[in-house]
C-alpha cells in the first residue's frame, strides 16, 4: 500500500503495477498518458489544498480528501447544482496534473472546471466534469464522457464513444468507433466519421444542432427527424420527407448494415460526405472549437 499527501510540486515513481486510475480534482489540468515503464505521477502545480494520492490493490486515486465519486454524482447534474455545490471547493483548489499508466488501465477523471485530457489508452475510460472541457484522443477501448457545459473534444476513437452534455458542445473527428452515443441538450454534436465497416450511431437533441460527415462508401440505415430544425444531406440517396411539425430525412447508404439515427427538436440536422481523396491529405489537427457542418460543402 502507498500512500501519501501531496503539497507542492513533485513527481512520483511507483513500484507497484496501475491497473485503474481514479482522478478527481477541482480546477487547473489533468493529463493521462500511456507508459511502458512503471506508472508516474507528475505534479507541476499546486494551488490550496493538499492532494492525496493512494495505490491500493493496483488501484491508484489522486483527490482531495473531501472529493468523492457521490458527490460528483450528485451535484453534477445541472448548471446551477454545479455552481451552488462547488463554488466553495474552487477556491484555491487547483493543480497541474499528468499521470502516466499502463495502456491497458482503466482510467476514470472527476473535474469541476479543470481540462481534463486523455490520450492513447487501450483501458476503458470515463471523464465527469462540470464546466471543465474534456480532450479524447487515440482511445481504443469503451469512452463515456459526462459534462454540463464543458465541450468534449475527441479525435481517432476506435472503440464505443457515449457522451452526455447540457450545453457542451460535442466534436468527434477522424472517428472509426463501432458504436456512438451522443446526447445534448443545446450544445452542438459534430461528427466526422472514417470508418471503413458499419457503425451504430445514435444522437439526440433538444435545440443543439447536429452535424455528420461520412465517408462516400458508408454504409448505413439514415434516418434523422427534427420538428422545426432544417434537414439537409449531400447523399442523393437520402429524401427529406414529412410537413409541418415533423420532417425526416431517411434512405440507405450501401448496404445499410449500419445505422445512423438522429433526433431533435428545434435543431439543424446535416449530413454531409468526406472527400474520396481524404487519405491522401495532410493529417488534420483537432480544432480548438467546434466544426461547423451545418453548412453545405
Amino acid at each position: 500500500m502507498f500512500e501519501r499527501t501531496v503539497d507542492s510540486s513533485e513527481t512520483i515513481t511507483f513500484d507497484e503495477t496501475v491497473h485503474i486510475l481514479h482522478v478527481r480534482v477541482v480546477d487547473g489540468t489533468v493529463n493521462v498518458v500511456p507508459t511502458e515503464g512503471p506508472a508516474r505521477l507528475e505534479v507541476a502545480a499546486l494551488e490550496g489544498e493538499p492532494l492525496q494520492v493512494t495505490l491500493v490493490d493496483g488501484v491508484l486515486t489522486v483527490t482531495y480528501k473531501d472529493l468523492s465519486w457521490s458527490e460528483f454524482g450528485e451535484a453534477a447534474k445541472s448548471v446551477h447544482s454545479v455552481k451552488s455545490y462547488f463554488s466553495g471547493l474552487r477556491r484555491k483548489r487547483r493543480v497541474e496534473v499528468t499521470v502516466a499508466v499502463p495502456a491497458a488501465a482503466s482510467v476514470k477523471v472527476g473535474t469541476v472546471s479543470a481540462h481534463a485530457t486523455v490520450s492513447g489508452i487501450a483501458g476503458e475510460v470515463g471523464v465527469h466534469g462540470a464546466s471543465g472541457g474534456t480532450t479524447l484522443a487515440g482511445l481504443t477501448g469503451a469512452v463515456s464522457a459526462n459534462t454540463v457545459s464543458g465541450d468534449v473534444d475527441a479525435e481517432g476513437l476506435s472503440g464505443e464513444l457515449k457522451v452526455n452534455t447540457v450545453s457542451g458542445a460535442v466534436t468527434l473527428v477522424a472517428g472509426s468507433a463501432t458504436r456512438i452515443r451522443a446526447h445534448s441538450v443545446s450544445g452542438a454534436v459534430t461528427l466526422d466519421l472514417d470508418a471503413a465497416t458499419p457503425t451504430d450511431i445514435g444522437v439526440t437533441t433538444v435545440a443543439g444542432p447536429v452535424g455528420v460527415r461520412l465517408p462516400s462508401f458508408a454504409d448505413a440505415k439514415v434516418e434523422a427527424g427534427t420538428t422545426s430544425g432544417t434537414l439537409s444531406s449531400a447523399f442523393d440517396e437520402l429524401t427529406v420527407g414529412g410537413g409541418w411539425g415533423s420532417k425526416k430525412l431517411s434512405g440507405q447508404l450501401g448496404a445499410g448494415q449500419g445505422r445512423l439515427q438522429v433526433t431533435t427538436v428545434t435543431g439543424a440536422v446535416t449530413v454531409q460526405r468526406r472527400p474520396d481523396a481524404e487519405e491522401d491529405r495532410p493529417a488534420k489537427e483537432l480544432p480548438a472549437g467546434p466544426l461547423d457542418l451545418t453548412k453545405e460543402a
